[in-house]
């Protein structure tokens, strides 16, 4: 399965790119939303796009929006990995389309593998 991972913190992208790669995701990454569309853009696939919601530039919802938007064919699981718990959030993003929502405080790396895995599954 392939992963794009979409976060401006390097320390927790790389250490999500670590954990999905140890249960044997290919990953990517992308630093910014603007980033990620430039990877669909050139035809790259992905099983699952999991995004912060709060980056420089764009947010969570604004890149579902513009996945949806530029590519309404992509079949990726478009899933929000976020600080933001607030119920508003999470309605924001369902209402964007996100396939799932994370909150990153409540969840251990491994088990956000675990939660990924279970939303590819559904």
């Amino acid at each position: 399965m392939k992963l794009l991972i979409v976060d401006d913190d390097v320390f927790l992208r790389d250490m999500y790119a670590m954990k999905f790669r140890e249960s044997d995701f290919e990953v990517e990454i992308a630093e910014t939303a603007e980033q990620a569309m430039v990877k669909l853009d050139q035809g790259m696939e992905f099983s699952v796009i999991l995004m912060d919601m709060v980056m420089p530039g764009m947010t969570g919802v604004e890149l579902i929006g513009e996945i949806k938007k530029k590519h309404p064919d992509c079949k990726s699981r478009l899933v929000i990995l976020s600080n933001q718990g607030q119920e508003s959030d999470m309605d924001e993003a369902d209402k964007a389309g996100a396939d799932g929502y994370i909150i990153k405080a409540e969840s251990i790396p491994s088990d956000v593998v675990k939660q990924v895995t279970a939303i590819l599954n559904k």
